[in-house]
């Protein structure tokens, strides 16, 4: 089975992704830190059981020899919902059951944090990078907990696809989250809504 763990808002900037929530949402980020291998850096928003992150290339990084996670190398435009990512149990098993191009996995690590994760040898995942990315997290640390609770939490987000269908049957009897909806578009969009100390907010 895979479980919903987390959201993440791509930027080209840190700096530029951290403002967008934290304008959009009302609330700070915390956390964080730099990825390395990816040579990328993020911030992060605890969400309750899940957790929101920023990310974008690091600037102080030297570029990999290979594509980055989330088709970072290839972002333009303002800040916005790019992937969402499922934990699981066997990473290896998810993945021989995932739609071709789900990725390899790869062993990573961040202060006290240790996980898994299925990078595609391209940056892209399935369906136009809507197929959810899969961690295997290694140990029992994991970010949600160990972040503030600033009073948000995911109200409901929302895949559009083309294939709404296909992604669906792709994801069928593995993932179930009421929270999560898949739906026809004539592009792919992701928009999510949370409640926040300040009300209803929304990213897109």
């Amino acid at each position: 089975m895979l479980r919903f763990d987390h959201l993440a808002v791509s930027a080209e900037t840190l700096a530029d992704g951290v403002a967008y929530v934290e304008q959009a949402l009302g609330v700070a980020l915390a956390g964080g830190g730099q990825h390395p291998l990816m040579a990328t850096h993020n911030r992060l928003l605890g969400l309750g059981d899940l957790y929101l992150e920023v990310i974008a290339a690091d600037p102080k990084a030297p570029r990999p020899a290979h594509p980055r996670w989330f088709d970072l190398d290839r972002f333009t435009g303002p800040p916005r919902l790019t992937t969402w990512i499922c934990g699981c149990d066997d990473l290896d098993a998810a993945l021989e059951a995932s739609p071709p191009g789900a990725g390899q996995p790869v062993a990573l690590s961040r202060g006290e944090f240790r996980w898994r994760m299925a990078v595609p040898a391209d940056g892209i995942l399935p369906f136009d990078s809507c197929f959810p990315a899969l961690i295997q997290w290694q140990g029992p640390a994991h970010p949600a907990p160990r972040l503030p609770d600033a009073g948000v939490r995911l109200r409901w987000f929302e895949i559009a696809h083309p294939q709404a269908e296909a992604l669906r049957a792709a994801l069928a009897d593995r993932f179930a989250d009421p929270r999560v909806q898949i739906v026809p578009g004539p592009t792919r969009a992701m928009r999510a809504e949370f409640d926040t100390p300040h009300g209803r907010r929304a990213l897109s």
